[in-house]
């Protein structure tokens, strides 16, 4: 430190010593924080300005003569005192920064540590515009004090064509710390990294190491002791850095993206149409970029309404052109890091814009391309390492706006019949594994043939499961594809094979949807034997999934016709027990007990024990409802016994269901008994066998009945427990049992 400062730190704690003020009180007499204080008595901070010079004085209460003392110290110190690259000379742009809380939380923490004499390393990365360096320099602004020996901000420039070298890096540093082109000229170029460590060593400086080209040019910048600190921006994430603290930045959040173009667009015209903002934004993908260009666009014409823009950015084909502000170009950003991807990386990532979904996974990525699964995976990492491609656990996802760049050089490199070769090598495989993967629930099937050499692990039903619900945007859209492209044969393939899976994912939201599209596929090919089974897969879809009655009953009345007209008696069957249903549900008790006795008989006719199952369940319900409670409870015990009579006949999944439904109906009798104890055993039975088996539709359905169950049973502890595993459960549950338990849970809060 120099003498000026020590002076001006020893005069500091002489006036106070003085006026008999410790340095907390100091402190809160004056507003500078306790650490500052003390940095400043103690010579490691440079002296402060002349409002903090006039805050400590007057803290002291000292009179004029004193308090000049003290100013000419501070000015003294400030002349020839050690001042670097100062905050004040960092770059514009981090006034109106929003947001991003947790990432300064923790850069603040970290510029606490002085571990062991070692420098606190932090690498911050993340795509293109996500406000890296703009998050550096505020927080390089937030923590100056910490930081007595100055704060050194360096361009590395790494997106250029010809980046700066580390040694250059190095001699930029070493004039920024003052050190005389003499002892440069004696050290040479060779000695030049040692005195750079050595002045850093010696020195608690703060180093931002601002856009960075990779591990190579950062690795030489980094000071091996010291009690300084490094932040080093990048697009890539730079894997190869030892004994660094990573922070990755993403978009915003919705309600700070909002906050950010409100602070640019102004407070009035943000407030005059909230959910315009809140479009322009959205279609902004959140990306700080994105909502700076959008911002300044607003601010530069004043008779834009917020609105204007928000359609001008609706249309996606145009998106990328319209998020332009004078030479601010969102697609310019991106463009930087894509023409650095190898040959390989930029061809998938131009394809990954053929992905239908918000996501894929690598055995996806394989089929864009024709790599192998294991040459897919190190492409999406090398995407993934430049910054250009998200993830989520396995998933790999490109942001909104980056999607549509990608879509752009699809369309300029590549042409329109690749492009439409990808896309239909991916869809094939999309519904050619969808297709086996269902069929671990289809009776006759389960695990896949020894002849299938897919490159996705189906070794278990529960694998199966996730490759479904993880993939369901992207294989819905490729059946989408295959009605339009007049595949109807390979639309109702699919359909068969996820009939009975669409029990363990009911409330996904597009099974009318798939189902609906194979009962027009299947009446084009004019087999009215199929026509009646899709038929009867929407009734059940429209009935359970929407619980649209009327629209089932009419689905199901067609479904026996063509039924009939085949001469099918299984599919008659299930016509009728689905109108058996439908009506029940509509407590038309009479016409649905006889279709469901019908349905019961046709079912043994043809030897269907899972179809006779429901049929049995169906009128167990129909005698609940009609009063007869008792009856009800012996006919729903007798066919629970049944089943596991039959069990290893059945398929164990739908065993699984049916198990859970008759559990919940015994409860519901019991409960009718107030047996509330009984009541208790028989729904806790039923959360069991649906966790166990995965599906979460159901339980969120039986625990809501459990949670009343204890409520009755004088249980509330347990009770509060079951509904808050309701609603706990996420997008899979059943929304009415979770509304209701939501419901519940505030009537136990209230006072």
């Amino acid at each position: 430190m120099s003498g000026e400062q020590a002076a001006f730190g020893e005069l500091l704690r002489e006036l106070r010593l003085a006026a008999s003020q410790t340095i907390e009180g100091l402190a809160e007499a004056s507003g500078v924080s306790v650490r500052g204080i003390g940095d400043l008595e103690r010579g490691r901070r440079a002296a402060p300005q002349r409002r903090t010079v006039a805050a400590l004085a007057d803290g002291l209460g000292l009179a004029e003569g004193p308090r000049e003392r003290l100013l000419t110290a501070a000015r003294a110190g400030r002349g020839t005192g050690y001042s670097p690259v100062g905050v004040r000379a960092f770059p514009r742009g981090v006034d109106d920064f929003v947001g991003r809380d947790e990432e300064l939380a923790r850069l603040a923490e970290l510029a606490e540590r002085e571990a062991a004499g070692q420098p606190v390393v932090v690498a911050v990365s993340g795509p293109p515009g996500t406000g890296k360096t703009t998050l550096a320099l505020h927080a390089a602004r937030r923590l100056a004090d910490r930081f007595p020996h100055g704060q050194l901000v360096l361009d590395l420039r790494g997106t250029d064509d010809d980046p700066p070298s580390p040694a250059e890096l190095v001699l930029r540093v070493l004039k920024a710390l003052q050190v005389a082109d003499r002892d440069l000229a004696q050290a040479g170029p060779q000695g030049h990294p040692a005195l750079y460590r050595q002045l850093l060593a010696e020195r608690r400086c703060l180093l931002v190491l601002d856009n960075a080209r990779d591990e190579a040019q950062v690795r030489p910048l980094l000071p091996a002791a010291g009690t300084g600190m490094v932040v080093v921006t990048s697009r890539r994430m730079l894997t190869g850095l030892d004994s660094v603290h990573r922070l990755p930045l993403g978009e915003l959040s919705p309600a700070e993206a909002a906050e950010f173009l409100a602070s640019l667009v102004g407070a009035d015209r943000a407030s005059a149409d909230p959910a315009a903002l809140r479009d322009v934004a959205g279609r902004c993908g959140h990306l700080p970029l994105a909502l700076r260009v959008a911002g300044n666009w607003l601010a530069t014409r004043t008779g834009w309404s917020v609105r204007r823009l928000a359609d001008r950015l609706a249309v996606e084909e145009r998106r990328l052109d319209a998020l332009a502000a004078g030479d601010v170009r969102v697609a310019a950003a991106f463009d930087l890091s894509y023409r650095q991807l190898t040959p390989a990386a930029a061809r998938l990532f131009r394809r990954l814009a053929l992905v239908p979904g918000q996501d894929t996974a690598a055995s996806g990525a394989a089929r864009l391309t024709g790599q192998t699964l294991f040459d897919a995976e190190d492409t999406l990492e090398e995407l993934v390492e430049t910054g250009l491609l998200g993830t989520d656990g396995d998933r790999y996802r490109l942001h909104d706006l980056l999607r549509l760049y990608a879509r752009t050089r699809l369309a300029d490199e590549e042409g329109a019949r690749e492009a439409e070769e990808a896309r239909t090598a991916l869809f094939r495989w999309l519904l050619e594994t969808a297709v086996v993967a269902g069929r671990w629930f289809e009776p006759g099937h389960g695990a896949p043939p020894p002849t299938w050499r897919g490159t996705v692990d189906l070794s278990t039903a529960a694998l199966a499961r996730a490759w479904l619900q993880a993939e369901g945007a992207n294989w819905l859209a490729a059946l989408r594809a295959a009605e339009a492209a007049g595949e109807h044969a390979a639309v109702v393939e699919v359909a068969e094979a996820l009939h009975w899976f669409s029990d363990q994912w009911i409330f996904w939201g597009h099974w009318p949807e798939v189902f609906g599209t194979a009962a027009r596929c299947a009446r084009t090919l004019g087999d009215p034997a199929v026509e009646a089974t899709m038929l009867n897969y929407h009734a059940w879809a429209l009935l359970v999934c929407e619980r649209r009655h009327q629209d089932s009953l009419l689905r199901s009345a067609e479904a026996l016709t063509a039924a009939e007209r085949a001469g099918d008696a299984g599919q008659q069957a299930w016509a009728h027990m689905y109108r058996g249903w439908a009506l029940q549900q509509l407590d038309d008790l009479g016409p649905a007990a006889g279709h469901l006795r019908r349905a019961a008989a046709l079912f043994e006719g043809v030897g269907d024990l899972h179809g006779g199952l429901q049929a049995r369940h169906g009128r167990a319900i129909v005698l609940e409802k009609l009063g007869r409670t008792e009856e009800a409870h012996a006919f729903y015990g007798e066919t629970l016994a049944f089943l596991e009579e039959v069990s290893d006949r059945l398929e164990p999944h739908i065993a699984d269901v049916t198990r859970i439904g008759l559990r919940a109906g015994l409860g519901s009798c019991l409960a009718a008994l107030e047996r509330w104890p009984e009541v208790v055993e028989q729904q806790t039975t039923a959360v069991e066998i649906c966790r166990a088996s995965g599906n979460t539709a159901l339980e969120s359905r039986q625990l809501v009945h459990l949670g009343r169950a204890l409520l009755s049973a004088g249980r509330p502890r347990e009770a509060r427990a079951a509904l808050a595993r309701c609603v706990s459960l996420g997008d899979h549950a059943d929304p009415r049992p979770v509304g209701e338990a939501r419901e519940l849970l505030a009537g136990l809060d209230a006072p």
